[in-house]
């Protein structure tokens, strides 16, 4: 019988220490896993937009990326249609150490959008600061984006249109203490650079032969019907006005000044990413330059 307990005991053993030695290793760390959140119009979104390349290429498999940007979508029309209360969901799902919500709107915002457009000096400013005051009251972490710039020149210059939303944006990040992504500062800049027949390929397709020779004399024409000038329209009026004609959220491939190919989704990103990396440094280990 002692034979018999021994016999037991020797081969129990072996398999007693591999289990004691598991109960004795350490808790694994904490999974630190962050979700970006991307909001906006068709310059955000999938087809048409800088959003692909960004979640696509720049983010670590640390970091979730959900392009919740739409074409057409205004400050306004975003909320009202109920793509916000989406958001705001994604926002409160939970499983993640921090969301980032990136807010971009200003295209559709402009002139001449029935059922979009909304009043630069009073509703374009309330509709940012409510989108941030509401992503911090669900946990989540606002980032404003200036609006991405359109590529129309007028005798060598890179027509300014969006410039006084961007401004609007950079004056409520100010005032509401969000960190701010320039996307239009350093887009203007860049599109400007390298002039108007170079920018030509940041389009979903390649310009028309007239398209491209125009633009080689610095000079940009629509590809489209375009909404007769105006008397006396400055060109950052009628580059408002040439894009008011762009039908809401349809998918296209076609070429224009305001959306983006492959190309054009890759630069712009790369610029998001870097200026990311500055205005949130928490989010740069989860940054892909």
């Amino acid at each position: 019988m002692k034979s018999l307990l021994l016999a037991a005991a020797l081969l129990v053993a072996p398999l007693a220490a591999p289990m004691a030695a598991h109960a004795q290793e350490p808790e694994p760390p904490a999974f630190r896993a962050v979700k970006v959140v991307l909001v906006g119009d068709s310059t955000t979104a999938v087809i048409g937009g800088w959003g692909p390349s960004f979640c696509g290429q720049h983010l670590t498999s640390l970091a979730a990326c959900i392009n919740l940007a739409r074409g057409g979508r205004s400050s306004g029309n975003y909320r009202t249609e109920g793509s916000w209360r989406v958001a705001l969901k994604e926002i409160g799902s939970g499983g993640f150490t921090d969301t980032y919500v990136l807010i971009q709107f200003g295209h559709n915002d402009q002139p001449g959008k029935p059922g979009r457009s909304t009043d630069l000096a009073t509703e374009f400013p309330a509709n940012l600061k409510r989108y941030v005051e509401e992503v911090r009251a669900a946990g989540g972490k606002p980032v404003l984006v200036t609006p991405l710039t359109r590529r129309q020149f007028k005798d060598g210059k890179l027509i300014d249109d969006l410039g006084p939303w961007a401004e609007a944006t950079r004056k409520v990040a100010a005032e509401t203490g969000t960190p701010l992504v320039d996307l239009h500062a350093k887009s203007y800049a860049a599109v400007q650079a390298m002039g108007a027949a170079q920018a030509t390929r940041f389009a979903q397709m390649p310009p028309p032969p007239e398209v491209l020779a125009a633009a080689r004399t610095g000079t940009t024409i629509s590809a489209q019907p375009a909404a007769p000038p105006a008397p006396g329209a400055t060109p950052a009026a009628q580059a408002q006005n040439n894009a008011a004609v762009e039908p809401m959220g349809q998918a296209k491939l076609s070429f224009d000044y305001t959306h983006l190919g492959r190309d054009g989704a890759d630069y712009f990103s790369k610029i998001v990413t870097d200026e990311l990396a500055v205005a949130v440094p928490a989010l740069r280990r989860y940054l892909v330059p």
